[in-house]
């Protein structure tokens, strides 16, 4: 279903709940312009409250709650087999993941990618994928999320989320998914600031996006 039009059916508690949650909430950045109304793109944008989802980290055993992390954080939404857009956007987040490291806030802000693969992205082949892609995972601010199932997968990236994947027809080289390009980032109080709809983002944009955050 329509992530919007989940919202709108879901009942008057879920609307107000969410209202209520924004108004007692604000933004540090500026609304961005968008191409088209905001109401009708399937994923959250500029002040609205991130998704409340509560996902594992197959490596550390850690829990993470996306509306309790309590620093800015960067999402996205990949599969570690991906050899189109995936390692772009993870190899951004890593960008940003060093050049905040090197402003000496890498423990002020979270990157939690969000695999939409369980069935191959277990806690061994993402630890192998981030030495694959050089993410450093003992900066202790990159946690790599996995839902418990392939259904769970579709619930929380797009039900939730509103980022569609696809899985495609099975080849000798395995499985792919066609899927939506999307980098969040949210601010401490669990606020959306901006949504990158792209799969190319500017990792110096997102990283000047982030230091404003963390002020």
């Amino acid at each position: 279903m329509h992530r919007r039009a989940l919202l709108r059916t879901g009942g008057a508690g879920i609307i107000l709940g969410l209202s209520g949650c924004l108004s007692a909430r604000e933004t540090v950045l500026d609304r961005q312009p968008y191409e088209t109304d905001p109401e009708n793109l399937p994923y959250p944008t500029w002040g609205e409250a991130v998704p409340e989802v509560t996902l594992p980290d197959p490596i550390s055993g850690e829990q993470v709650t996306t509306s309790a992390v309590g620093v800015p954080a960067a999402y996205t939404f990949f599969f570690s087999h991906c050899m189109s857009v995936c390692p772009i956007l993870i190899g951004t987040l890593r960008n940003v993941q060093a050049s905040v490291a090197g402003s000496n806030h890498q423990e002020r802000v979270r990157f939690l990618p969000i695999t939409f693969d369980p069935a191959r992205d277990d806690g061994h082949r993402l630890e192998e994928y981030a030495g694959e892609m050089n993410v450093d995972l003992t900066a202790g601010n990159w946690a790599f999320l996995r839902p418990e199932s392939v259904g769970r997968a579709e619930t929380v990236v797009t039900e939730r989320f509103g980022v569609v994947f696809e899985r495609t027809e099975e080849t000798d080289e395995g499985y792919m998914f066609a899927h939506t390009a999307l980098t969040l980032l949210v601010n401490a109080e669990g606020v959306v600031e901006r949504a990158y709809r792209t799969g190319s983002p500017d990792e110096r944009q997102i990283t000047a996006d982030m230091e404003a955050l963390v002020g």
